[in-house]
C-alpha cells in the first residue's frame, strides 16, 4: 500500500476507483467497500484508493468535543494494508480546508487532481463544506465530470447498520463482543511501558503501567483477557483499566497488564494489546486478600477460556 501525504502530492494512479472517509476503525462495513473497491480495480486493470483525513475534521470544527477514537492513525494504516488497498491519501484537514464546497472538491480534487474512474460510497455518505455533499448531488456530478458512480447499502449486524459510534459505545459499555464482531478482528490497544507505583509485584502480579494516546478510546473500567504482543512474541495477559482503589487513594487513572509467563523489563518499550473478553468490572476490595483472590480467579478464567500461550 502507498502512503500519499495530501491530495496535492497524488502523481499518476492508473484509473482511479476512490472511497472517501474517516474509516475509523475499518470496520466490517468499511471492509466491505473496500472489497469492493479492489473487485472494480480488478476488473477495470486500475487501482483502489482511500481519500481520508487528519485530524479527525471534528477536532478542528469543534475543538472542545471530547471525541475518542477506535484506531490511531498508525493502526488504521496496519489495518487497511491487510485488506489489500493499493493507496491511502492521508489529507490534512485544517479550517481553510473544510471552507471546500463538495462541487470544488470533486472538480479540484478527484477530477482534475487525480483523474478518478470510479466513485464508491457509502449508503449515507456526506462530505465538503457543511457536509453538503451527498449522492444525489453526486449522480450529477458524476454525470457532468465522467466517472462511474456507485452507492452501497449498509452492513447489518443483527440487523442494525454497523457503524463506528456504535462500535465505540460498546466498548464504553465494556461490550468486547460486539465489537470484535463488528470490527472483524480484536480491538486493539498501544502504548508505551512506564514506570508505576510497582504494587504489582508486591502482590504477586507485576504489571506494566501503559501511556495510551490521549486520543485512543479505552474501553469501560474493569478486568480484560487480552493477547499481548511484545517484540512480535505473543502472551496471554490480564489487563485492568480503573483507579485501583483498593491499593491506592490516588484517583489517576491507570491502564496495566499482567503478562502471563513474562518476566523481563520492558520499560520504554511500546507493546500491542488485543481485546479478547471482558472478565469483570473494577470493584473496590475490602482487603488486598480480597484482590489477590480475585485477581487469581480472573487469572484462572482467562487460561480456561484462552489457554496459557
Amino acid at each position: 500500500m502507498k502512503v500519499i501525504q495530501s491530495l496535492n502530492h497524488i502523481k499518476t494512479i492508473k484509473r482511479p476507483v476512490v472511497t472517501l472517509g474517516m474509516f475509523d476503525g475499518a470496520h466490517i462495513g468499511h471492509q466491505s467497500i473496500l472489497n469492493q473497491l479492489n473487485k472494480i480495480a480488478k476488473e477495470i486493470d486500475g487501482e483502489s484508493v482511500l481519500i481520508t483525513f487528519n485530524p479527525h475534521p471534528r477536532m478542528v470544527l469543534q475543538p472542545n468535543c471530547d471525541l475518542k477514537f477506535l484506531t490511531t492513525l498508525e493502526e488504521k494504516e496496519a489495518i487497511l494494508r491487510q485488506f489489500g488497498l493499493k493507496n491511502l491519501v492521508i489529507q490534512e484537514f485544517t479550517r481553510d480546508f473544510s471552507q471546500v464546497t463538495s462541487v470544488e472538491f470533486v472538480k479540484n480534487f478527484l477530477v482534475d487532481q487525480l483523474h478518478i474512474d470510479t466513485l464508491v460510497i457509502g449508503y449515507d455518505h456526506h462530505f465538503g463544506k457543511n457536509r453538503e455533499g451527498n449522492f444525489e448531488q453526486l449522480q450529477i456530478l458524476s454525470k457532468e465530470y465522467g466517472f462511474n458512480l456507485i452507492q452501497l447499502q449498509a452492513v447489518e449486524e443483527n440487523e442494525v447498520a454497523v457503524s463506528s459510534t456504535k462500535i465505540r459505545n460498546a466498548l464504553i459499555e465494556g461490550n468486547i463482543g460486539y465489537a470484535n464482531k463488528a470490527l472483524n478482528y480484536h480491538y486493539p490497544l498501544s502504548g508505551e511501558v512506564v514506570h508505576g507505583d510497582k504494587i504489582g509485584r508486591t502482590l504477586g502480579f507485576p504489571t506494566a503501567n501503559l501511556q495510551i494516546d490521549p486520543n485512543k478510546l479505552i474501553p469501560k473500567d474493569g478486568v480484560y483477557a487480552v493477547d499481548v504482543f511484545v517484540d512480535n512474541q505473543k502472551y496471554l495477559g490480564l489487563l485492568s483499566i480503573g483507579f485501583r482503589e483498593t491499593v491506592t487513594n490516588s484517583r489517576e487513572h491507570r491502564v496495566e497488564v499482567n503478562i502471563l509467563d513474562f518476566d523481563r523489563e520492558i520499560y520504554g518499550e511500546t507493546i500491542r494489546l488485543e481485546f479478547l473478553s471482558h472478565l469483570r468490572d473494577e470493584k473496590k476490595f475490602d482487603s488486598l486478600d480480597d484482590l489477590i483472590s480475585a485477581m487469581n480467579q480472573d487469572k484462572g478464567n482467562a487460561i480456561k477460556l484462552y489457554g496459557n500461550k
